[in-house]
């Protein structure tokens, strides 16, 4: 699977960019929420912190999935990597009394330099390898955020512990410069053609929601993210766990970040035999749904850190999979000329499902003992899993084979 990336020289450009930029998001969030959680001594921040990093995003997206149909992609990554630069800046300024609402500006400004550039580099995938490549680059795509996060979670914990947070933050303004140029040196073209005459940008949405809801098969897999994002409010607990209940600090921090990274590395891999196999794919969706919430259900009960390291893992090797599978399949039935406006939809969704529990679970996160915040979390995922299942059941046997 990974002679993929010895094959299609562009397509590694742009997996090593998306590499620093997806390493970015937790070289910098593993560190912010143990400067947070120093400087302010609330839990609420952190949850704030989350919640903002997600929620800008997926306010954005419906108009930036558009932007990324109408306009030269390659242009949108660049610039994208550039704007985040400059709001990395932002985060050395994290100090003293007012040290929440900075971070939280500074993230807004990185949020919005990842909306223009996921979607983009996202529906890019397809112009950049064979079909018969797809499935296999896909995949290897699947992950980046996973192979990242245990990078950027377990070093920026160490460092923050032997350094301070701002080191982090310099090499990730190092990072994004070195992103952008990988992307700048991609030749092949990242789409079919751009539109010298397009529709305004609301009404381009509109096409690409009426055309999601024209088809069933299609809803389907836009909703089914929805179910780890309503439970991904348990990553707000994790600073309390590590610090109060375990006693890890910054180093256990970064460990339990990387360990959900590693899952969600391997899950891909796990589930790429369902790719090719349309009929086993909503059931293996509601599968690795299920599996998400009950590992949870297992960290909130468990005793030791170890065992919660292990929970974690596999809780996230589910939802790395569930990701990959949704995705892969929006990628093969949507045409390319609504390719960034639907991903951008399918995005969107999940990440507002992700604000959503991450808000509300900050609410309380500072009251409530975290276990119990995330039994809550679990719960919420495993009920999800059962009602869509019981939903997408309905689907007719030619429209899942189609897929």
């Amino acid at each position: 699977m990974l002679s993929v990336l010895t094959r299609n020289r562009d397509f590694r450009r742009l997996y090593f960019a998306e590499l620093i930029v997806f390493g970015a998001d937790w070289f910098v969030m593993v560190p912010l929420l143990v400067l947070l959680n120093q400087l302010t001594g609330k839990g609420i921040w952190g949850g704030l912190a989350l919640a903002v990093e997600t929620g800008v995003v997926a306010l954005l997206l419906p108009f930036t999935g558009t932007i990324a149909d109408r306009f030269d992609r390659k242009h949108i990554m660049i610039v994208g990597n550039l704007a985040s630069l400059a709001a990395v800046g932002g985060l050395f300024f994290v100090r003293g009394p007012l040290a929440g609402p900075i971070a939280l500006i500074a993230l807004a400004g990185m949020a919005v330099a990842k909306a223009f550039y996921s979607p983009a580099a996202s529906s890019a995938i397809p112009n950049l390898v064979d079909r018969d490549d797809l499935a296999s680059a896909m995949a290897v795509a699947g992950t980046t955020w996973g192979t990242m996060t245990i990078i950027g979670s377990s070093v920026g914990g160490l460092l923050t512990a032997w350094f301070s947070a701002y080191v982090c933050f310099g090499i990730v303004a190092f990072g994004l410069a070195v992103a952008a140029l990988l992307t700048w040196r991609i030749r092949r073209p990242m789409q079919e053609a751009v539109p010298k005459v397009a529709p305004p940008p609301f009404s381009a949405i509109r096409e690409a929601l009426g055309y999601v809801r024209r088809t069933p098969k299609l809803l389907a897999l836009v909703t089914v993210k929805s179910a780890v994002g309503l439970g991904n409010g348990v990553l707000t607990t994790f600073p309390i766990l590590a610090a109060a209940v375990y006693g890890v600090g910054a180093r256990g921090l970064g460990i339990m970040f990387a360990v959900r990274g590693l899952g969600a590395l391997v899950g891909p891999l796990v589930f790429r035999r369902v790719l090719n196999r349309p009929n086993w794919l909503l059931p293996g969706l509601a599968l690795s749904m299920s599996a998400y919430g009950l590992f949870y259900i297992g960290v909130s009960v468990s005793p030791w850190f170890g065992l919660v390291l292990v929970f974690i893992f596999f809780a996230h090797l589910a939802g790395g999979g569930n990701w990959v599978m949704s995705g892969f399949a929006i990628q093969q039935i949507v045409p390319d000329e609504l390719r960034g406006r639907v991903s951008a939809t399918d995005t969107m969704v999940a990440m507002l499902s992700i604000t959503v529990s991450q808000l509300i679970v900050g609410l309380f996160v500072d009251s409530i003992p975290p276990q119990i915040l995330i039994a809550c979390c679990a719960a919420t995922t495993l009920s999800y899993a059962i009602g869509w299942r019981l939903v997408t059941r309905r689907l007719n046997q030619a429209e899942v084979s189609a897929v």
